[in-house]
């Protein structure tokens, strides 16, 4: 537990941006001009399947009424709302999100705090949340194995962390599938319906982090490294992948890793 070393979700992607330290910086900027046609990317992207599919994710990962719950890179709620769906009013959600526009989004249609900042390095005290849920951001995060001791942090002993995220595809005909449809079909159709240039580029980038991401074994190692057990993953047509963990009760609250020390690891990871 407690792995140093920084795990970056991909490689520098150079027709986007030229170095790591601009990244942040980028996505921002995309996901805020992108944010009001979000949701109509989303229900195009997944053919109107998304909302009962994210519900029962994360009813497969534990989440129950009553629960308190942390949703990081909540973008305009998407998860959020499924998971408020099964919390009820006996439970609690808070979403965290890098993009002031996307948090804007966000607050048109759901009644939850929102806290602008990243899953790197989270402004809430330790052993504070009951299930933690990252829906398709793992691959934007400038340091998963960062990403992950944070969650460890924020989690009560006992508390689960789900990871929803597209994953390459290991065969060669669902490669070409995926391609033929992320990086080809979705664009276009993004292009028509919205016709705006930032919503456009969001799909474009969604498959190239896809391509490139770090493959399964390397999440599931860091989420050990992290201290979560079990580790496992679930895959869903071919792409789809379903990373879920559990702090130990066993292990005490106070890990020593503050929120000061991640702001200092993100920033050194920057430069």
């Amino acid at each position: 537990m407690g792995r140093s070393e920084p795990i970056q979700p991909h490689r520098v992607l150079r027709q986007y941006y030229d170095r790591e330290a601009e990244r942040p910086d980028y996505l921002r900027r995309l996901f805020d001009d992108a944010a009001p046609h979000y949701e109509r990317i989303n229900r195009t992207m997944s053919l109107g399947s998304g909302k009962s599919y994210r519900h029962k994710a994360l009813l497969n990962a534990g989440l129950k009424p009553g629960m308190r719950v942390l949703d990081i890179a909540t973008g305009t709620g998407l998860v959020a709302r499924a998971a408020l769906s099964i919390v009820g009013p006996a439970g609690g959600l808070v979403g965290l999100d890098p993009s002031p526009g996307m948090l804007r989004e966000c607050l048109k249609t759901l009644p939850i705090p929102v806290v602008q900042g990243r899953g790197e390095a989270m402004p809430f005290l330790s052993g504070l949340f009951d299930f933690v849920a990252i829906g398709y951001g793992l691959r934007h995060l400038a340091d998963i194995a960062l990403f992950f001791r944070e969650s460890f942090r924020v989690l009560k002993p006992g508390g689960r962390l789900l990871i929803l995220e597209f994953s390459r595809p290991r065969s060669q005909g669902g490669l070409w599938l995926s391609r033929l449809y992320l990086q080809k079909m979705v664009p276009a159709l993004t292009r028509l319906i919205t016709r705006n240039h930032s919503a456009e580029e969001v799909m474009r980038y969604c498959w190239d982090t896809v391509d490139q991401c770090v493959p399964p074994d390397i999440v599931l190692g860091g989420l050990t490294d992290a201290g979560f057990v079990p580790a496992g993953r679930k895959v869903v047509v071919g792409i789809l992948s379903e990373y879920s963990a559990t702090r130990p009760e066993t292990v005490p609250l106070a890990q020593g890793f503050t929120k000061e020390r991640a702001t200092a690891d993100l920033e050194q990871n920057s430069r």
